[in-house]
C-alpha cells in the first residue's frame, strides 16, 4: 500500500504532462484548453490546420504567405487574433510577431485580450515557460520586460508583440509573422479609392518591409471590395507578380459541393443558420451579400453596357477591315491607369473584338508594344486619343512607322461617350470571342462602368464603337479609305 502511495505522485505527473500534451499539440486542441465555451466547426478547424501550417512554415524560414476570407461574425478574430499569438508564443517564444487591424483602438484591445490568454491558468499549465511581466512597465529596466497595450515581450526569451492600426508606424521591430486582420472597417471605407490606395502603400512600404527573412504573412479578412488589399495581392500573383499566396475562401453558403458540405448549406449553421443567413441576405441587398458573405466582390453593375447586350463568336468570320483602338498611360507604377488596346474586325454582320491587351507600362514598352500589336494584326487605322499621354506616342508612331495613327479629340465625358455607342452593342452588333481567357474580366469592366476601379478598357471600346457608327457604319463596307484613317477624329 504504501508502494502504491509513493507511485501516485509520479502518475498524477505522467497523467498532467499527457493531458499537456495533448491540448499543446495543435492549435484546435489548444483553443478548446483555454476556452471551453468556445463552440468550433469543421471551419474552426481548418482554420487552425492552416493557422498550424503556416507556424511549423514559419518555423523553418520558408516565408508562407497566407490569406483566409470569412464572413462576419464567424469567430475568426477569436481564433486568427486571440488565441493564434498566444500558441505561436507557446510553441516559439523567442518569436517576433506583428498584429494589425484597422484601428489603432481594435489593435490595442485584442493586443490586451492576447495577454489576457496567456496570463490565464489554463494558458499556464499548458506553456509554463511563456511568461508576461506581471507589471505594466512602459520604460525598460534591468531585470523588467515590456508590457502595455502597444507591445508587449516574453519574460527570459526573445519574443515580442506588436500592436498597431493600419497606417501606424512600426519602426525598430522586425517580424517573423505579419499578421493583419481586417485591414478595412466598414463600407465607406472599402468604397474610398484614397483609403484603399493608403491601405496599399502602407501594406507594401511600412508593413511588409519588416519581415526578417523568412519571415510569414498571414492576412484574414472578410472581402469589401474587388480592389481591397486582397484583391490586389491576388491580381498580383494571378499575373505572376510578388508573392504566391495561399488562399483559403469560406462562403456563408456553399456554392457547389465542398470537402465538408454540400452546396446550399450553411458554413456553421450553430452560429448563424440557413434561415438567418437568407434572412441576412434579404436585409443587406445581392451585392453586400455576394462580397461580405460570399466572398466574391464585384463592383455594382452600372446601366449602360449590360451583359446579355453582348453577342459571342467561336469562329472568325470573313473580316472586311481591322482597326485598333489605343487608351494611353505611361507609369508602370500600381496606383498608375492601365494601358489598353482593343483589336476590331469589320464583318457582315457586325463588329467582333479580336484582341485585347491591358497592362501598367512605361513609354519604351508601351511604343514597343504598339509596333508589335500592329504587326500581329496589320490594322487600317490606329485610334489614339489626342491627350497627354497619348500625343508623343502619335507624333513618333507617325514619324517612325508605317500605321495609320489617327488622333482622337475627346470633348466628351465617359458616361456620356458611353451612352451614345450602346445602341451598336444593344442592337446584337457587337461581338466577342466565346473561348478567350480575357473575355471574362473584359466584360465584368465593362458591365460595372461606372462604378469599377479602372475604365481603361471602356474607353478603348467606346473610341472603337464611335468611330465605327461616325464612318457611316456601314457593315461590309470594304474598309474606310486611306483619307479617313488618318484624319482628326472628334467626339
Amino acid at each position: 500500500m504504501s508502494n502504491l502511495s509513493e507511485r501516485l505522485p509520479s502518475l498524477k505527473t505522467i497523467t498532467a504532462e499527457k493531458a499537456r500534451r495533448t491540448n499543446t499539440a495543435n492549435m484546435m486542441a489548444f483553443t478548446r484548453a483555454t476556452f471551453p465555451d468556445y463552440l468550433p466547426g469543421w471551419v474552426h478547424e481548418v482554420i487552425c490546420e492552416e493557422l498550424d501550417n503556416f507556424l511549423e512554415q514559419v518555423a523553418v524560414r520558408q516565408s508562407p504567405r497566407l490569406m483566409i476570407f470569412v464572413p462576419p461574425r464567424h469567430g475568426k478574430t477569436e481564433l486568427v487574433s486571440r488565441r493564434f499569438p498566444a500558441y505561436a508564443f507557446g510553441k516559439h517564444p523567442d518569436l517576433s510577431l506583428i498584429a494589425t487591424s484597422y484601428g489603432s483602438d481594435l489593435a490595442s484591445r485584442i493586443n490586451r485580450d492576447v495577454q489576457r490568454v496567456i496570463d490565464s491558468p489554463e494558458y499556464s499549465q499548458l506553456f509554463p515557460k511563456t511568461q508576461l511581466n506581471g507589471k505594466n512597465n512602459r520604460t525598460e529596466s534591468e531585470g523588467a520586460w515590456l508590457r502595455n497595450s502597444d507591445l508587449f515581450e516574453i519574460v527570459g526569451r526573445k519574443g515580442v508583440y506588436r500592436s498597431t492600426g493600419v497606417g501606424g508606424g512600426i519602426t525598430g521591430m522586425g517580424a517573423d509573422v505579419l499578421l493583419i486582420d481586417d485591414p478595412i472597417k466598414d463600407m465607406e471605407q472599402a468604397h474610398s479609392a484614397t483609403y484603399r490606395q493608403n491601405v496599399w502603400e502602407w501594406y507594401t512600404g511600412v508593413a511588409y518591409t519588416r519581415l526578417m527573412p523568412g519571415g510569414g504573412v498571414a492576412i484574414i479578412l472578410t472581402r469589401w471590395h474587388e480592389d481591397d488589399l486582397a484583391g490586389r495581392l491576388h491580381t498580383m500573383m494571378d499575373k505572376g507578380e510578388g508573392d504566391q499566396w495561399r488562399i483559403v475562401s469560406f462562403p456563408a453558403v456553399a456554392e457547389e459541393d465542398e470537402q465538408h458540405r454540400k452546396a446550399g448549406e450553411a458554413l456553421h449553421p450553430e452560429r448563424y443558420s440557413l434561415a438567418q443567413l437568407e434572412r441576412i441576405k434579404q436585409a443587406v441587398g445581392s451585392r453586400v451579400w455576394a462580397s461580405l458573405y460570399q466572398q466574391r466582390p464585384a463592383a455594382a453593375e452600372g446601366s449602360i453596357f449590360k451583359r446579355e447586350w453582348w453577342q459571342w463568336y467561336s469562329e472568325t468570320p470573313t473580316l472586311h477591315g481591322v482597326i485598333q483602338s489605343w487608351d494611353t498611360a505611361f507609369k508602370a507604377s500600381e496606383s498608375a491607369d492601365y494601358s489598353c488596346c482593343t483589336t476590331w474586325g469589320i464583318g457582315e454582320r457586325g463588329y467582333y473584338l479580336l484582341d485585347y491587351w491591358r497592362e501598367k507600362v512605361e513609354y519604351p514598352e508601351l511604343k514597343r508594344t504598339v509596333n508589335a500589336l500592329g504587326a500581329k494584326w496589320t490594322p487600317f487605322a490606329m485610334l489614339v486619343e489626342d491627350k497627354a499621354s497619348g500625343q508623343s506616342l502619335i507624333q513618333e508612331i507617325q514619324r517612325d512607322t508605317k500605321w495609320p495613327i489617327l488622333p482622337v479629340q475627346v470633348d466628351k465625358d465617359k458616361e456620356l461617350r458611353a451612352n451614345l455607342v450602346t445602341p451598336l452593342v444593344e442592337a446584337g452588333k457587337v461581338y466577342l470571342p466565346e473561348n478567350a481567357p480575357w473575355v471574362q474580366s473584359y466584360v465584368d469592366n465593362m458591365a460595372t462602368f461606372p462604378n469599377g476601379v479602372h475604365d481603361d478598357d471602356v474607353d478603348s471600346t467606346t473610341q472603337a464603337l464611335s468611330y465605327f457608327i461616325g464612318t457611316g457604319g456601314v457593315i461590309g463596307e470594304v474598309g474606310y479609305g486611306d483619307d479617313r484613317a488618318t484624319a482628326n477624329m472628334s467626339w
